[in-house]
């Protein structure tokens, strides 16, 4: 099925997408007329290539992401540091549970792909899963581990031919992306399925 995305501060840079590749990339007057039959998906503010995290093993294995229902003992944000081992050791089943909440969290942010070593069965699975690329980190890491390190990451210009992989943020610009945070995204697409999107 072939679907345009188009973001209103971004119409300039709208995306044909056939499957899980990107068929074009262009003004979406140009795709529009080339292609009608496609459905169309308009969102808010700008559509890019989407983020890429250096923080994959802090974030899914040195974190635990509760389960909601167990807010009343464990909150509902992410816990960090020798709590979450214990959390994982008093259960380890609990493990792959958290990655996967944790990819959730990620892919909310606009992250469509992750860096840094995981070792853990666990959140490698997660990420496979929901199709994230697993890219190089960068040599200095921004700040600590966040779901919206600064600065950003944005991944390379999106191209016809390669995969379907973008997020879109109700920013007005890039600038506004870079001061808001990845907390803006309204949608994250990988492998041309829409894995997120704000409520």
């Amino acid at each position: 099925m072939l679907t345009i995305h188009v973001a209103e501060a971004s119409p300039e840079t709208a995306v044909l997408v056939d499957g899980d590749r990107i068929a074009a990339v262009g003004p979406f007057d140009d795709l529009a007329a080339v292609r009608p039959e496609a459905r169309v998906r308009r969102w808010p503010g700008i559509l890019t290539p989407g983020l890429l995290n250096p923080f994959g093993p802090e974030l899914l294995e040195g974190m635990y992401h509760p389960d909601p229902r167990e807010a009343e003992g464990f909150g509902t944000e992410p816990i960090p540091g020798e709590r979450a081992q214990r959390i994982f050791r008093a259960d380890a089943s609990r493990r792959g549970a958290s990655a996967r909440r944790g990819v959730q969290r990620l892919l909310a942010h606009g992250t469509v792909a992750v860096a840094g070593e995981l070792r853990d069965r666990a959140a490698v699975d997660a990420v496979r899963r929901a199709g994230l690329a697993v890219g190089r980190r960068p040599e200095k890491l921004p700040g600590g581990p966040s779901f919206s390190p600064v600065p950003l990451v944005l991944l390379p210009s999106l191209a016809p031919g390669s995969p379907a992989r973008f997020a879109v943020f109700d920013v007005p610009d890039r600038a506004s992306l870079a001061r808001l945070g990845a907390s803006t995204c309204v949608a994250t697409v990988i492998g041309g399925k829409l894995v997120y999107r704000a409520r």
